[in-house]
């Protein structure tokens, strides 16, 4: 049975860039959602029991594991990589990697922002690292994650931004860019070294 992680802050703690409202309603049903909607698919299949990376991996051909296991994952690491009095730059290997992929952390900003801006529709934008270190920035389509085979850039994701109405819509209506630029003003940068660190 797959389990709605509780968030490792208060709904509020977010704002003013992400209101509490937004969060409250993003986390407890849109993600439990995704969260009972899978384990409703896998319940009774050769798939109950499974690890979310398997069924990520090796099922995606059912539409319902593909959809929300997607889901689940990604919102699993989008609430992580946010915390309360964060943003700022990357600093150490993470900052280092950011420079050799992009140039500069503002490279690295407008390559994000442009993925998450220019994603028709719903879906994501991900900062990615493949084995060796080497970051790329790319999006997805739904719930779809570059883990899943060939999908995006096909590296390990280390940070996400959900770019679903849902997810802003409350707070910024249609200005997408606006909340992608808050985005960067929750950042917890120390989680996401944590998981180039672990992942590189």
């Amino acid at each position: 049975m797959f389990t709605l992680p509780n968030l490792p802050y208060a709904y509020n703690s977010l704002e003013p860039h992400i209101d509490a409202r937004t969060m409250e309603i993003h986390h407890s049903k849109h993600h439990n959602g995704y969260v009972n909607n899978l384990n409703n698919a896998v319940k009774g299949t050769e798939m109950e029991g499974k690890s979310l990376e398997d069924l990520l991996t090796h099922h995606m051909d059912v539409p319902a594991v593909r959809n929300n296991a997607g889901g689940h994952f990604n919102h699993s690491l989008f609430w992580t990589v946010m915390g309360a009095n964060a943003g700022g730059l990357p600093e150490g290997e993470l900052a280092d990697a950011i420079q050799s992929a992009f140039g500069d952390f503002d490279a690295f900003k407008n390559a994000f922002a442009k993925a998450a801006g220019t994603r028709f529709g719903s879906g994501w934008a991900w900062l990615c690292v493949a084995k060796g270190g080497a970051l790329s920035v790319c999006s997805t389509a739904n719930q779809d994650n570059p883990t899943m085979p060939g999908v995006g850039c096909g590296n390990q994701p280390i940070m996400g931004l959900d770019v679903w109405e849902h997810a802003y819509y409350l707070k910024y209506q249609n200005r997408r860019p606006d909340y992608i630029n808050a985005f960067f003003d929750v950042i917890d940068w120390a989680v996401v070294s944590k998981n180039y660190a672990d992942n590189k």
